[in-house]
């Protein structure tokens, strides 16, 4: 039988690149986003052609009741769920420097990137369990997309930071609950990667890429962190559990 993925966000940006990545791989899908599904009639007819069988949920992470019946839609599609790719996330609508940061903005940024994954994976995780107990051998996963953010500090977006650096920690908590389950539980940090969200600093980032900043000297891309999310929703490193993956062209090494 074919695994099953459920990835969040995955209709553009990174969340489109892991999704056609494990297209590739012979997943079929289940991704969700905020747009209309005749918006995104092209994503799904890519990923079909890829080989996947797909389903799209309109929903929004933050919400509780969007959470529910997205697994309620997986699990009415598929049957099953192999993996869970959390990667749906927002920065602030406005950067803001830490002395002017609006608490409508941290509420809005913490909902959807932090509180939103983590009651989420609560749900998916029983049902994780569930399938392992009937058959110990059931192949499942769970792959939370952050940031170098969560180390790497950006003083006019610190809602983004800290929410990523929750994501962190959530990754090591679920890791140590779900191990005795054989459920291994990984963290991938992009860095600088081309996708709508950055677009809007490509010039500024262009530059400092130029000079330097990445040590590769190039932007990453969806796929670079499509790979990564595959080979690890693939199995190929089952004893890793709680591995952080750096996306990022060496972008989080530490220099002089």
């Amino acid at each position: 039988m074919k695994r099953t993925a459920l990835v969040t966000g995955g209709t553009r940006g990174i969340g489109l690149g892991i999704a056609r990545r494990l297209a590739m791989e012979g997943f079929d899908l289940a991704i969700s986003g905020l747009r209309a599904e005749g918006e995104i009639s092209g994503v799904i007819a890519e990923l079909e052609k890829l080989g996947a069988e797909l389903l799209y949920c309109r929903s929004d992470i933050a919400s509780s009741r969007d959470r529910e019946a997205m697994l309620l839609s997986v699990k009415q599609k598929f049957g099953q769920l192999n993996v869970l790719v959390n990667n749906a996330g927002i920065a602030p609508a406005e950067r803001r420097d830490l002395l002017d940061a609006t608490e409508e903005s941290f509420e809005k940024v913490i909902r959807t990137n932090l509180q939103g994954p983590y009651f989420l994976t609560q749900q998916a995780a029983r049902w994780l369990v569930s399938q392992k107990e009937s058959d110990p051998s059931f192949p499942a996963a769970i792959i939370n997309v952050s940031s170098v953010s969560a180390t790497m500090v950006s003083v006019n977006r610190g809602e983004y930071c800290l929410s990523k650096a929750g994501v962190a920690m959530a990754t090591q908590l679920w890791a140590a609950r779900l191990g005795e389950y054989g459920i291994p539980v990984y963290e991938v940090r992009p860095g600088i990667t081309r996708t709508d969200m950055t677009s809007g600093v490509a010039e500024k980032y262009d530059r400092l890429i130029a000079e330097g900043l990445v040590p590769m000297r190039r932007w990453g891309e969806a796929d670079d962190v499509g790979r990564a999310v595959a080979a690890l929703a693939r199995g190929d490193m089952p004893y890793a559990s709680g591995t952080v993956i750096n996306v990022d062209g060496g972008l989080s090494i530490p220099r002089l």
